[in-house]
């Protein structure tokens, strides 16, 4: 539908078992793009892990590379461009998926601990900012155009208690896509960030055991938040993962080549504007 054929595209956080990463590279593999899948570490616990990602990428048809990098340090993200460009000759899309575990930042800001907050934002906002200054500086000496496609939150639109620290990072992540947009649009490279709703994706999870009332299971809290976020959603239903693949392969397609520095939500309604 969006002929990417003979584009290579970078996803990182993309070794999840449910992820929207995972989501997301095979959805740009189906539409004919080779990929780069990114994640922090081969320790992966539960999850099936990038080398699963691969082998379903390879399936489809594509050819795939797997690169363990700290999408917050600035030598693994240029070494992770400089390995995609090495292995394919160029990157044409960039999907800046990879987020912080929800943890122990999910408190009132009072209780926040500093290094709760950093955390959040060093992976969430300085992992964007990385990811998007390499890739842009291969785009640019490319030539050619680009997409960039950064993954925010309706969360980074309204703020929420409790929290703050995820809150900051998705408004910065919506402020540093524009301020990017306007700067590439001369090099014809897109920027353009996506909102989705709430996802039933390993981080529900995290997110149930960070902020669970005492003595509430944590699975059962996952049930109340799905619950609260189903009776929120006018059109009757959480925000699956397909939905914002749909987005992404739009945004990362010539379809969208008009379209830069916008934040669509993807979220049934939940926030309108």
């Amino acid at each position: 539908m969006y002929e990417l054929e003979g584009k290579v595209a970078l996803v990182t956080g993309a070794a999840g078992a449910e992820g929207l990463g995972r989501a997301i590279a095979l959805r740009l593999a189906q539409e004919g793009a080779d990929l780069v899948v990114n994640d922090l570490s081969e320790d992966i616990g539960p999850r099936q892990g990038l080398p699963a990602v691969v082998s379903e990428i390879e399936a489809l048809g594509r050819k795939a590379l797997p690169v363990y990098a700290d999408v917050a340090d600035a030598a693994q993200v240029d070494d992770m461009v400089a390995a995609a460009v090495a292995e394919f000759g160029r990157i044409d899309i960039l999907v800046n998926n990879a987020g912080a575990p929800a943890g122990p930042d999910r408190v009132p800001v009072v209780e926040l601990e500093e290094e709760d907050f950093d955390l959040i934002q060093r992976v969430n906002v300085k992992g964007t900012f990385l990811c998007s200054r390499a890739a842009a500086r291969h785009m640019i000496a490319r030539g050619g155009g680009g997409r960039i496609i950064n993954i925010s939150s309706v969360s980074g639109k309204v703020g929420l208690a409790r929290f703050a620290a995820y809150c900051a990072s998705k408004f910065a992540v919506r402020g540093f896509t524009q301020s990017l947009a306007l700067e590439l649009a001369p090099h014809q490279i897109t920027v353009n960030a996506i909102c989705p709703g709430l996802l039933a994706t390993e981080r529900i999870d995290d997110m149930a055991a960070a902020l669970a009332p005492p003595g509430v299971d944590a699975g059962d809290y996952r049930q109340t938040m799905i619950s609260n976020s189903l009776a929120s959603t006018p059109l009757g239903r959480m925000t699956k993962t397909a939905d914002v693949v749909k987005m992404v392969a739009f945004l990362a397609s010539d379809q969208a080549a008009f379209i830069t520095g916008s934040s669509p939500n993807v979220d049934g309604g939940i926030r309108m504007e």
